[in-house]
């Protein structure tokens, strides 16, 4: 009976153990995962080489919850005459001439039971780059920080933010 059971525990703790190795080989392979966007825009060129700032494009970050993506009127402030020849500017032209909206795959995505405000981290001066990396050497965007619970509440400790449940979730 000894034997069956030393068997049965060793099995179960070997299942257990697999099962956590499969869940953070899952976790690990699809953090760094950038869906790919319906326009290769390379923000190495734009943030990057030309010094666009975030919030030129990114024109609700300071004034609402979510940063959103740049409207084609925005791309085409440049894209009228500039580098109009280029495949990935085609692709925002005719979007913006057709005015066929531009579905950006979303790159992070938080769950709902969460209230994240970028808003409220541009006014206390968190930079960009703190949670999304130096965006401006990325020729595409990539997810450089977890942006999970532990993350957050690191660096709501560090800067003396709240570290209330209300603040975060609803």
């Amino acid at each position: 009976m000894g034997k069956i059971l030393f068997k049965l525990f060793i099995a179960g703790f070997f299942s257990v153990f697999m099962l956590g190795i499969s869940i953070a080989g899952w976790y690990w392979w699809t953090f760094d995962k950038t869906p790919p966007q319906p326009i290769a825009f390379k923000h190495s060129i734009h943030a990057g080489q030309l010094g666009m700032d975030c919030t030129y494009c990114h024109v609700f970050v300071d004034k609402s919850p979510e940063a959103g993506a740049p409207s084609l009127e925005t791309c085409m402030t440049c894209h009228q005459n500039v580098a109009i020849d280029r495949p990935e500017v085609i692709k925002v032209r005719n979007a913006y001439f057709s005015k066929e909206p531009v579905v950006w795959e979303r790159l992070h995505k938080l769950p709902d039971f969460i209230y994240f405000s970028h808003k409220r981290h541009i006014k206390a001066g968190v930079d960009c780059t703190h949670c999304h990396g130096v965006i401006k050497e990325m020729d595409e965007v990539r997810k450089v920080r977890p942006h999970k619970m532990g993350w957050c509440v690191t660096c709501h400790r560090g800067t003396g933010a709240s570290t209330d449940c209300a603040t975060c979730h609803k």
